[in-house]
């Protein structure tokens, strides 16, 4: 359903909506993030919120895994999301990067990229600006026939991200520009930027209307921005009201107060805002991002991002308090909140017990195919991007021994003839340990890539173990390498209902895989609407460390470190009876019991 064709432009003053001025009130929904049976929900509770806009990013790297494909289904049908938005009488925001950060894989950009030696990734380098030209190509026909001077809902398409704080190559943004406008782009094109005077200046173009990325002292920073661009519309296209988690930190929450406070102070001033994020949504599978600025950090699979609507879409404290104001600069229909907001129910969560293991060794010829090589490669050099690599060879020592590995990236199991021998961690600095005396056999590292660093200098780097690796100072050669493919869990979960490995396990002792199965019960929606089945939290508080699936569905990776202790569980993903829960446990877990929590449980908040 398209809208009538409308005209959108930039004013002396203001956004221009058919030559009348128009604020753009806009939430951040990245729908890369949400399962797309969940958009239209999440989309509704934003007009409810007062909202009249959506904004997303384009995840480059997740719509093309391999430089030959462009996958579109799924979580990733952008023109399904952009076509919701408009049944909902939204606008929307598109920004395509090609670099995105967002917390996300690699900032975005696809690791084959890097591939080709020279490659200048956020540059006027012409291989990069070649695939970039291949990517748009593709968007194109998303995105062209859905701006609104054609019907549809788009206002506004952003040119790069945030890249003052990277770069300041003028021609790489008159290029992404040219080629923005060569795909069909028609629509008032955008840069932003933090407000502050080198990364304004060195993030745009006089051609790009600029915006600010901040989440406090408002009036200052738009005082800012005002300075680098005296006319136009103010706007913050990048409103933070929360913040992401890593593992072994803390669970990130704001002050709803302040965060209310600053939003009418933005709206005192006349100025249009994107809030991020208004639903943050999940990193499910292996998509999570990482922070390196002296020691690697890897950011939890939950998105959360204390956004007014939490990682379930549950409209929060937070939703309520910047509804209310909104409400003093545009209507909102009061009548509305007893539809957004939910009447609290008891949902009778279901328990199970993991009754068939397999260990991991045991499935290795399922998931993948061996390669041999006298060097170490990097699970690039394999073409594999993501999870997991093993690593293997042959030992042969006398007495004391020592394995030492140039680097790892980012954390390796390392085990002597399939037992467990200890772990190297990135984030540890970790790159030796002591071998079992006189160790002979098999060598095995299991290598996990904990995701790519998303920002700053060190995107783009290559996963698995780096070489050279030594026992007692001799290199070790004759390396056998299998990439995990995990995007499939099929032909685990396929050995597991057929009795391999052991029945009614009472632990598990990884790295192995595990099955539990369930059944779950509808809960009455209320207001006479027909019953269906509610969202989950997969409990993980017992568990050490792996990859959870429901029905093939990988809800992403789970850590004893914390501070998550739950996995959410989409409705859309799930059936009334026979629910297939597989695990991949790389340590161990002391229960057989599987059970859900009540709500979620993202960790201590900051003491």
């Amino acid at each position: 359903m398209s809208t009538p064709v409308r005209r959108f432009a930039i004013g002396e003053e203001d956004f221009l909506l058919d030559d009348e001025p128009f604020r753009i009130l806009s939430g951040a929904l990245h729908y890369f993030r949400v399962h797309p049976d969940q958009w239209a929900d999440r989309i509704v509770k934003a007009k409810q919120m007062g909202l009249n806009t959506i904004e997303t990013y384009v995840a480059w790297n997740a719509h093309s895994p391999r430089p030959d494909r462009f996958d579109t289904d799924g979580r990733l049908d952008l023109g399904r999301f952009l076509d919701t938005v408009a049944e909902h009488g939204m606008y929307a925001i598109v920004r395509p990067g090609p670099y995105i950060c967002a917390e996300w894989d690699n900032g975005g950009l696809p690791a084959w990229l890097f591939q080709k030696p020279g490659t200048g990734i956020r540059s006027s380098e012409p291989t990069y600006l070649a695939a970039v030209e291949d990517y748009y190509a593709n968007l194109a026909p998303i995105l062209e026939p859905r701006q609104i001077d054609r019907g549809g809902p788009i206002i506004l398409v952003q040119v790069e991200n945030e890249y003052g704080a990277y770069g300041k190559d003028k021609a790489y943004l008159r290029e992404l520009t040219e080629l923005t406008r060569r795909i069909g782009i028609t629509v008032p094109l955008i840069s932003v930027d933090q407000p502050i005077d080198d990364m304004i200046e060195n993030g745009s173009l006089p051609e790009l209307h600029k915006t600010a990325s901040f989440g406090s002292r408002v009036n200052e920073r738009l005082d800012r921005l005002r300075q680098h661009q005296p006319t136009g519309p103010l706007m913050c296209s990048e409103f933070w009201i929360g913040w992401f988690d890593s593992w072994g930190g803390h669970h990130h929450t704001t002050v709803v107060e302040d965060t209310a406070r600053s939003l009418d102070e933005l709206l005192a001033r006349g100025a249009s805002v994107n809030i991020y994020m208004f639903h943050g949504g999940t990193n499910f599978g292996f998509t999570n991002g990482a922070n390196d600025k002296g020691t690697y950090v890897p950011i939890v699979t939950s998105y959360d991002y204390d956004a007014p609507l939490d990682e379930a879409g549950n409209p929060t404290a937070k939703y309520w308090a910047m509804r209310d104001v909104i409400a003093k600069y545009a209507h909102v229909d009061s009548a509305r909140r007893r539809t957004a907001e939910p009447s609290p129910r008891h949902i009778e969560t279901p328990a199970a017990r993991f009754h068939a293991t397999v260990p991991l060794w045991q499935v290795l010829d399922g998931l993948g195919e061996w390669s041999s090589s006298e060097e170490i490669p990097t699970s690039d050099a394999l073409g594999h991007y993501t999870g997991f690599t093993l690593y293997r060879t042959g030992i042969e020592c006398s007495g004391e021994a020592i394995l030492q590995v140039q680097e790892v990236r980012d954390r390796a199991q390392v085990f002597v003839d399939q037992r467990s021998v200890g772990v190297l961690a990135r984030d540890h600095r970790d790159r030796a340990l002591v071998l079992p005396e006189d160790a002979r056999g098999m060598l095995d590292l299991l290598i996990e890539d904990l995701g790519r660093v998303d920002y700053e200098k060190r995107i783009g780097e290559p996963k698995g173990l780096i070489g050279p690796a030594t026992v007692n100072g001799e290199p070790l050669t004759g390396w056998h390498t299998l990439p995990l493919i995990l995007d499939d869990i099929e032909p685990v979960a396929q050995v597991l209902r057929e009795g391999g490995g052991s029945a009614n396990p009472d632990l598990i002792a990884g790295p192995a895989f595990a099955r539990a199965v369930f059944d779950v019960n509808p809960v009455d929606a209320g207001d006479g609407a027909e019953a269906k089945l509610p969202d989950l939290y997969l409990d993980t508080a017992g568990w050490g460390k792996g990859v959870a699936w429901i029905n093939g569905f990988c809800l992403g990776r789970y850590w004893s470190r914390g501070p998550q202790r739950t996995l959410y569980v989409p409705a859309p993903v799930l059936r009334e009876a026979g629910n297939e829960l597989i695990v991949f446990e790389l340590h161990a877990t002391g229960s057989p019991k599987v059970t859900f929590a009540p709500t979620h449980d993202l960790g201590h908040t900051e003491f």
